[in-house]
């Protein structure tokens, strides 16, 4: 297979149902900050300070986004429910819940809010977060609207990579900076 297809050259792409939009349409946008999230994750998970715990997370994560920027490139809803790679409900919501507890139960209570920062790796998962948000922004704007349980997802999402951010720079021994 190769990387190129010549097919996005006069600045159009096609959705998963083959219909052709332009590359600056919102609902490309939308998916293309997923990747960019995918990548911003991926950073994470390479940086220093990570354990192994923390990388099986973030692996399951990067997976869920792949799933998640097929579902956005799919309005018209073509992909099979049979691929279930390509699934993010609530049994995805509830592991992020999970894993948010779990690593809340190492921290000290949040009372203030904090600047983001801290070890290259907790600072990159910050990072990390705010594209989170602009996907999320970019999801509830488009049209048709998105399954909500994506929106729920990438909110929960958010809410992970910050406790995770916490997590990496408290394990590193560097603390929250109160704003």
């Amino acid at each position: 297979m190769k990387i190129y297809t010549r097919t996005g050259d006069a600045g159009e792409t096609s959705l998963f149902d083959g219909t052709r939009v332009s590359k600056a349409d919102p609902r490309v946008a939308a998916y293309g900050d997923v990747d960019e999230l995918n990548a911003f994750v991926g950073l994470a998970r390479a940086g220093e300070g990570i354990d192994g715990e923390a990388v099986e997370m973030l692996i399951a994560v990067q997976r869920d986004l792949f799933a998640l920027g097929a579902r956005l490139a799919d309005p018209a809803h073509k992909i099979a429910d049979r691929v279930t790679k390509a699934t993010i409900g609530t049994a995805e919501i509830e592991r992020l819940e999970q894993w948010i507890d779990r690593l809340e139960e190492g921290l000290p209570p949040l009372r203030h809010f904090i600047l983001a920062g801290g070890c290259p790796a907790g600072a990159t998962l910050h990072l990390a977060r705010t594209v989170c948000r602009r996907v999320e922004r970019a999801m509830v704007a488009l049209a048709p609207p998105v399954d909500a349980e994506l929106v729920r997802y990438v909110n929960r999402l958010s809410d992970f990579l910050f406790v995770l951010a916490r997590a990496v720079n408290h394990r590193a021994g560097v603390e929250d900076v109160k704003w």
